[in-house]
Protein backbone atom coordinates (compact mmCIF):
# COMPACT_ATOMS: atom_id res chain seq x y z
CA UNK A 1 0.00 0.00 0.00
CA UNK A 2 1.25 3.46 -1.33
CA UNK A 3 0.34 7.18 -0.94
CA UNK A 4 -0.60 9.69 -3.84
CA UNK A 5 2.34 11.79 -4.40
CA UNK A 6 2.59 15.35 -6.11
CA UNK A 7 4.31 14.22 -9.78
CA UNK A 8 6.60 17.24 -9.56
CA UNK A 9 10.18 17.52 -8.47
CA UNK A 10 10.23 19.90 -5.14
CA UNK A 11 13.19 21.49 -3.07
CA UNK A 12 12.32 21.40 0.55
CA UNK A 13 13.97 23.60 2.85
CA UNK A 14 13.41 22.44 6.49
CA UNK A 15 15.58 21.63 9.47
CA UNK A 16 17.48 18.54 10.83
CA UNK A 17 14.34 16.84 11.48
CA UNK A 18 12.98 17.55 8.43
CA UNK A 19 15.55 16.46 6.34
CA UNK A 20 15.57 12.99 8.50
CA UNK A 21 12.10 12.49 7.21
CA UNK A 22 12.96 13.66 3.70
CA UNK A 23 15.79 11.02 3.83
CA UNK A 24 13.66 8.22 4.85
CA UNK A 25 10.90 9.07 2.48
CA UNK A 26 13.66 8.60 -0.21
CA UNK A 27 14.91 5.61 0.96
CA UNK A 28 11.89 3.49 1.07
CA UNK A 29 9.98 4.00 -2.32
CA UNK A 30 9.00 0.51 -2.38
CA UNK A 31 7.22 1.37 0.81
CA UNK A 32 6.00 5.01 0.83
CA UNK A 33 6.24 5.56 -2.99
CA UNK A 34 7.35 7.80 -4.87
CA UNK A 35 7.94 11.13 -2.99
CA UNK A 36 8.61 14.04 -4.92
CA UNK A 37 11.39 15.95 -2.60
CA UNK A 38 14.60 16.11 -5.01
CA UNK A 39 16.70 18.63 -2.96
CA UNK A 40 17.34 18.87 0.27
CA UNK A 41 18.29 22.22 1.66
CA UNK A 42 18.87 22.29 5.24
CA UNK A 43 18.86 24.69 8.11
CA UNK A 44 21.59 24.84 11.12
CA UNK A 45 18.90 24.50 14.15
CA UNK A 46 19.77 23.99 18.42
CA UNK A 47 16.00 24.45 18.87
CA UNK A 48 12.77 24.93 18.35
CA UNK A 49 9.93 27.02 20.04
CA UNK A 50 6.29 26.41 20.56
CA UNK A 51 4.40 29.38 18.92
CA UNK A 52 2.17 29.33 21.85
CA UNK A 53 4.99 29.55 24.52
CA UNK A 54 6.61 31.74 22.92
CA UNK A 55 4.23 34.20 22.60
CA UNK A 56 2.98 33.86 25.96
CA UNK A 57 7.05 34.19 26.94
CA UNK A 58 7.16 37.53 25.12
CA UNK A 59 3.56 38.64 26.66
CA UNK A 60 5.58 38.37 30.34
CA UNK A 61 8.16 40.78 29.30
CA UNK A 62 5.14 43.03 27.63
CA UNK A 63 6.38 42.14 23.85
CA UNK A 64 3.81 41.21 21.33
CA UNK A 65 4.49 39.11 19.00
CA UNK A 66 3.13 41.43 15.98
CA UNK A 67 5.30 44.07 17.22
CA UNK A 68 8.53 42.08 16.44
CA UNK A 69 10.75 42.53 13.29
CA UNK A 70 13.04 39.94 13.31
CA UNK A 71 13.83 36.90 15.82
CA UNK A 72 17.82 35.45 16.19
CA UNK A 73 19.52 33.28 18.49
CA UNK A 74 22.98 33.69 18.58
CA UNK A 75 25.67 33.98 21.20
CA UNK A 76 24.18 32.04 23.71
CA UNK A 77 21.42 34.84 23.85
CA UNK A 78 17.49 34.88 21.97
CA UNK A 79 17.02 38.11 20.60
CA UNK A 80 13.77 39.62 19.62
CA UNK A 81 14.28 42.96 16.98
CA UNK A 82 11.52 45.28 17.70
CA UNK A 83 9.71 47.26 14.71
CA UNK A 84 10.24 50.27 16.83
CA UNK A 85 13.88 49.67 16.57
CA UNK A 86 14.11 48.62 20.29
CA UNK A 87 15.97 45.20 21.02
CA UNK A 88 14.88 42.68 23.38
CA UNK A 89 17.90 40.31 24.69
CA UNK A 90 17.81 37.95 27.13
CA UNK A 91 19.67 34.41 28.07
CA UNK A 92 19.00 31.47 25.56
CA UNK A 93 18.47 29.75 29.02
CA UNK A 94 15.45 31.40 29.70
CA UNK A 95 14.11 31.67 26.09
CA UNK A 96 14.74 27.47 26.31
CA UNK A 97 11.22 27.01 28.24
CA UNK A 98 9.38 27.26 25.04
CA UNK A 99 11.52 24.64 23.32
CA UNK A 100 9.56 22.05 22.27
CA UNK A 101 10.19 18.61 23.85
CA UNK A 102 11.60 17.09 20.78
CA UNK A 103 14.45 19.26 20.22
CA UNK A 104 16.18 17.88 23.34
CA UNK A 105 17.01 14.06 21.52
CA UNK A 106 17.94 15.78 18.26
CA UNK A 107 21.75 15.40 18.02
CA UNK A 108 21.75 16.89 14.87
CA UNK A 109 22.85 20.67 14.35
CA UNK A 110 23.79 21.04 10.86
CA UNK A 111 21.22 19.13 8.64
CA UNK A 112 23.24 16.22 7.79
CA UNK A 113 21.35 14.65 5.63
CA UNK A 114 20.70 17.33 3.16
CA UNK A 115 22.16 18.16 0.35
CA UNK A 116 23.13 21.56 0.44
CA UNK A 117 23.29 22.57 4.50
CA UNK A 118 23.16 26.92 5.87
CA UNK A 119 23.30 28.69 8.65
CA UNK A 120 25.28 32.28 10.37
CA UNK A 121 27.29 30.06 12.48
CA UNK A 122 30.94 30.36 11.88
CA UNK A 123 30.59 32.98 9.01
CA UNK A 124 31.02 37.09 9.34
CA UNK A 125 27.89 38.92 9.48
CA UNK A 126 25.75 39.54 7.12
CA UNK A 127 27.41 35.69 5.75
CA UNK A 128 26.50 32.19 6.02
CA UNK A 129 27.88 29.07 6.36
CA UNK A 130 27.32 27.00 3.28
CA UNK A 131 28.01 22.99 3.50
CA UNK A 132 27.60 21.21 0.18
CA UNK A 133 27.20 17.40 1.46
CA UNK A 134 26.24 15.64 -1.88
CA UNK A 135 27.44 15.80 -5.59
CA UNK A 136 24.14 17.12 -6.54
CA UNK A 137 24.35 20.12 -3.58
CA UNK A 138 28.30 20.73 -4.72
CA UNK A 139 26.95 20.71 -8.18
CA UNK A 140 24.03 23.52 -7.00
CA UNK A 141 26.46 25.16 -5.64
CA UNK A 142 29.04 25.72 -8.16
CA UNK A 143 26.48 26.62 -10.50
CA UNK A 144 25.04 29.06 -8.32
CA UNK A 145 28.22 30.73 -7.88
CA UNK A 146 29.09 30.78 -11.24
CA UNK A 147 25.74 32.53 -12.21
CA UNK A 148 26.10 35.26 -10.23
CA UNK A 149 23.32 34.50 -7.20
CA UNK A 150 26.24 34.06 -4.37
CA UNK A 151 29.59 34.85 -3.98
CA UNK A 152 31.97 32.36 -1.37
CA UNK A 153 34.92 32.55 0.21
CA UNK A 154 36.83 30.51 2.64
CA UNK A 155 35.58 30.05 5.35
CA UNK A 156 38.39 30.74 8.43
CA UNK A 157 39.61 27.67 10.63
CA UNK A 158 37.81 29.62 13.98
CA UNK A 159 34.83 29.59 11.98
CA UNK A 160 34.53 25.76 11.78
CA UNK A 161 35.96 25.25 15.16
CA UNK A 162 33.33 27.10 16.18
CA UNK A 163 30.95 25.05 14.36
CA UNK A 164 31.98 21.82 15.37
CA UNK A 165 31.96 22.89 19.51
CA UNK A 166 28.24 23.91 18.90
CA UNK A 167 27.70 20.09 16.66
CA UNK A 168 29.33 19.09 19.74
CA UNK A 169 27.59 20.45 22.43
CA UNK A 170 24.25 19.32 20.70
CA UNK A 171 25.47 15.74 20.48
CA UNK A 172 26.85 15.65 23.86
CA UNK A 173 24.18 17.23 25.74
CA UNK A 174 21.21 15.19 24.45
CA UNK A 175 22.67 12.20 24.17
CA UNK A 176 22.65 12.31 27.75
CA UNK A 177 19.06 13.56 27.53
CA UNK A 178 17.96 10.28 25.77
CA UNK A 179 19.93 8.06 28.51
CA UNK A 180 18.03 10.30 30.98
CA UNK A 181 14.90 9.62 29.11
CA UNK A 182 15.53 5.70 28.23
CA UNK A 183 16.51 5.45 32.77
CA UNK A 184 12.94 5.95 32.82
CA UNK A 185 11.49 3.82 30.03
CA UNK A 186 10.29 6.33 27.67
CA UNK A 187 11.65 4.80 24.46
CA UNK A 188 13.66 7.10 21.93
CA UNK A 189 13.37 5.19 19.11
CA UNK A 190 15.72 7.14 15.98
CA UNK A 191 19.43 6.57 17.65
CA UNK A 192 19.00 3.04 17.43
CA UNK A 193 21.31 0.66 16.06
CA UNK A 194 19.71 -1.34 13.54
CA UNK A 195 20.32 -2.17 9.48
CA UNK A 196 17.44 -1.94 6.51
CA UNK A 197 16.37 -5.55 7.29
CA UNK A 198 15.79 -5.19 11.40
CA UNK A 199 13.63 -2.17 10.40
CA UNK A 200 11.67 -3.39 8.53
CA UNK A 201 11.07 -5.92 10.98
CA UNK A 202 10.57 -3.91 13.42
CA UNK A 203 7.84 -1.71 11.76
CA UNK A 204 5.96 -4.50 10.06
CA UNK A 205 3.20 -4.45 12.44
CA UNK A 206 3.20 -1.14 13.64
CA UNK A 207 0.55 1.54 12.49
CA UNK A 208 -0.77 4.98 14.06
CA UNK A 209 -1.27 3.99 17.75
CA UNK A 210 2.16 2.55 17.98
CA UNK A 211 2.96 6.26 16.58
CA UNK A 212 1.19 7.65 19.43
CA UNK A 213 2.55 5.57 22.21
CA UNK A 214 6.32 5.77 21.09
CA UNK A 215 6.59 8.87 19.44
CA UNK A 216 3.64 11.88 19.99
CA UNK A 217 3.04 10.96 23.47
CA UNK A 218 6.23 10.36 24.73
CA UNK A 219 7.52 14.49 23.34
CA UNK A 220 9.55 13.21 20.88
CA UNK A 221 6.99 13.77 17.41
CA UNK A 222 8.46 17.04 15.63
CA UNK A 223 5.10 17.88 14.09
CA UNK A 224 7.01 17.78 10.58
CA UNK A 225 3.65 16.31 8.95
CA UNK A 226 5.42 13.20 7.57
CA UNK A 227 2.68 10.86 8.75
CA UNK A 228 -0.10 13.23 7.26
CA UNK A 229 1.46 13.10 3.86
CA UNK A 230 1.67 9.47 3.51
CA UNK A 231 -0.91 8.30 5.08
CA UNK A 232 -3.15 6.65 1.88
CA UNK A 233 -6.68 7.02 3.92
CA UNK A 234 -6.09 10.00 4.87
CA UNK A 235 -7.09 9.55 7.87
CA UNK A 236 -4.23 11.54 9.69
CA UNK A 237 -5.14 14.71 11.01
CA UNK A 238 -2.93 17.95 12.24
CA UNK A 239 -4.65 19.08 15.06
CA UNK A 240 -3.78 20.37 18.78
CA UNK A 241 -0.16 20.59 17.81
CA UNK A 242 -0.09 17.47 16.85
CA UNK A 243 -1.24 14.63 14.85
CA UNK A 244 -4.59 13.05 15.57
CA UNK A 245 -6.05 9.76 14.31
CA UNK A 246 -9.51 10.50 12.41
CA UNK A 247 -10.48 6.73 11.36
CA UNK A 248 -9.28 3.48 11.61
CA UNK A 249 -5.70 2.31 9.79
CA UNK A 250 -6.60 -0.49 7.46
CA UNK A 251 -4.76 -3.46 8.25
CA UNK A 252 -1.15 -4.19 7.76
CA UNK A 253 -0.45 -0.06 6.99
CA UNK A 254 2.40 0.94 8.49
CA UNK A 255 3.37 3.80 6.47
CA UNK A 256 3.23 6.93 9.10
CA UNK A 257 5.50 4.73 11.43
CA UNK A 258 7.88 4.21 8.30
CA UNK A 259 8.05 7.89 7.46
CA UNK A 260 8.17 9.35 10.80
CA UNK A 261 11.71 10.88 11.74
CA UNK A 262 11.67 9.90 15.11
CA UNK A 263 10.94 6.18 14.83
CA UNK A 264 13.62 4.20 13.76
CA UNK A 265 15.97 5.30 11.52
CA UNK A 266 18.48 2.32 9.79
CA UNK A 267 22.14 2.86 9.42
CA UNK A 268 21.52 3.10 5.97
CA UNK A 269 19.59 6.04 5.95
CA UNK A 270 21.50 7.89 9.08
CA UNK A 271 24.88 6.33 9.30
CA UNK A 272 26.10 6.08 12.94
CA UNK A 273 29.73 6.86 12.62
CA UNK A 274 27.87 10.56 12.66
CA UNK A 275 27.45 10.45 16.08
CA UNK A 276 31.19 11.31 16.19
CA UNK A 277 31.46 13.43 13.49
CA UNK A 278 30.27 17.23 14.59
CA UNK A 279 29.23 18.52 10.89
CA UNK A 280 28.57 15.27 9.72
CA UNK A 281 29.65 14.20 6.05
CA UNK A 282 30.61 17.11 3.46
CA UNK A 283 32.57 18.10 0.09
CA UNK A 284 33.03 21.56 0.42
CA UNK A 285 32.34 24.47 3.34
CA UNK A 286 32.65 27.95 2.52
CA UNK A 287 31.24 31.83 3.60
CA UNK A 288 28.80 32.72 0.96
CA UNK A 289 26.39 35.99 0.84
CA UNK A 290 23.96 36.88 -2.12
CA UNK A 291 24.48 40.85 -3.04
CA UNK A 292 21.07 42.37 -3.98
CA UNK A 293 19.10 39.65 -1.53
CA UNK A 294 17.10 40.51 1.22
CA UNK A 295 17.35 37.99 3.66
CA UNK A 296 19.09 36.83 7.22
CA UNK A 297 22.62 35.80 6.95
CA UNK A 298 23.49 36.70 3.83
CA UNK A 299 20.46 35.39 2.36
CA UNK A 300 21.34 32.51 0.80
CA UNK A 301 18.90 30.28 1.28
CA UNK A 302 16.44 32.59 -0.61
CA UNK A 303 19.30 33.02 -3.38
CA UNK A 304 19.89 29.23 -3.29
CA UNK A 305 16.07 28.72 -4.31
CA UNK A 306 15.87 31.67 -6.76
CA UNK A 307 19.19 29.57 -8.50
CA UNK A 308 16.62 26.19 -8.19
CA UNK A 309 13.74 27.83 -9.71
CA UNK A 310 14.96 29.95 -12.27
CA UNK A 311 16.86 26.95 -13.40
CA UNK A 312 14.62 24.31 -13.72
CA UNK A 313 16.38 22.18 -11.08
CA UNK A 314 13.37 21.32 -9.43
CA UNK A 315 9.72 22.42 -10.60
CA UNK A 316 8.65 23.81 -7.01
CA UNK A 317 9.88 24.25 -3.57
CA UNK A 318 8.85 24.41 -0.13
CA UNK A 319 9.16 26.91 2.08
CA UNK A 320 8.35 28.17 5.60
CA UNK A 321 6.34 32.01 5.47
CA UNK A 322 4.61 33.22 8.67
CA UNK A 323 0.80 33.70 8.69
CA UNK A 324 -0.57 37.59 8.06
CA UNK A 325 -2.94 37.39 10.99
CA UNK A 326 -1.35 35.06 13.41
CA UNK A 327 1.82 36.82 13.65
CA UNK A 328 5.13 34.74 13.45
CA UNK A 329 3.01 31.51 13.48
CA UNK A 330 4.74 29.55 10.61
CA UNK A 331 2.89 28.47 7.46
CA UNK A 332 4.52 25.98 4.99
CA UNK A 333 4.27 27.23 1.14
CA UNK A 334 4.71 25.14 -2.06
CA UNK A 335 5.44 27.68 -4.80
CA UNK A 336 7.26 27.94 -7.99
CA UNK A 337 7.50 31.66 -7.53
CA UNK A 338 10.56 33.62 -6.53
CA UNK A 339 8.52 36.10 -5.07
CA UNK A 340 6.90 33.88 -2.43
CA UNK A 341 10.30 32.68 -1.75
CA UNK A 342 11.51 36.41 -0.86
CA UNK A 343 8.53 36.52 0.79
CA UNK A 344 9.15 33.82 2.91
CA UNK A 345 12.81 35.05 3.93
CA UNK A 346 14.22 34.40 7.59
CA UNK A 347 13.69 32.27 10.36
CA UNK A 348 10.28 31.40 12.35
CA UNK A 349 11.83 29.51 15.15
CA UNK A 350 8.64 27.75 15.73
CA UNK A 351 7.50 24.21 14.33
CA UNK A 352 5.56 23.78 10.90
CA UNK A 353 4.19 20.21 9.01
CA UNK A 354 6.02 21.13 6.04
CA UNK A 355 4.92 17.95 4.33
CA UNK A 356 1.11 18.50 4.83
CA UNK A 357 1.08 20.64 1.78
CA UNK A 358 2.82 17.80 -0.41
CA UNK A 359 -0.24 15.64 0.56
CA UNK A 360 -2.43 18.87 -0.38
CA UNK A 361 -1.21 19.50 -3.16
CA UNK A 362 -1.48 16.35 -4.58
CA UNK A 363 -5.17 15.94 -3.57
CA UNK A 364 -5.98 19.42 -5.20
CA UNK A 365 -2.47 20.67 -7.77
CA UNK A 366 -4.02 23.08 -9.85
CA UNK A 367 -2.77 26.53 -8.02
CA UNK A 368 0.69 27.17 -8.58
CA UNK A 369 1.06 27.76 -4.76
CA UNK A 370 -0.18 26.49 -2.23
CA UNK A 371 0.22 27.05 1.85
CA UNK A 372 -0.53 24.50 5.20
CA UNK A 373 -0.31 25.32 8.37
CA UNK A 374 -0.08 23.69 11.37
Amino acid sequence: MTHETNKKNIALVGTPCHIIAAAKMEHYPHILGKVPVDFKLGLFCMENFSHSYLKEFLSQNNIKMEDVREFRVEKGQFWAYLKNGDIFKTPLSKAKACMRKNCQVCMDYTSELADISVGSVGSAPGWSTLIARTEKGLRTLQKAESEGYIETKDIKQSGVTLLEKLANKKKKENKEEIKKRESVARPVLYRRYMNDSQFLDEVLSCQFEDLKADVIDVGSCVLCGACYSVCPENIVAIEDRKPQLRGNCPPECNLCYVACPRTYVSQEVLTRDLDHKPLGDYLRIVSARASGVEGQDGGVVTAILNYILDEKVTEQVVVVDKMDDNPWKPEAVLTSSVDDVKKAAGTKYSACPVFKVLKDDAKNPKSDSKKEVS
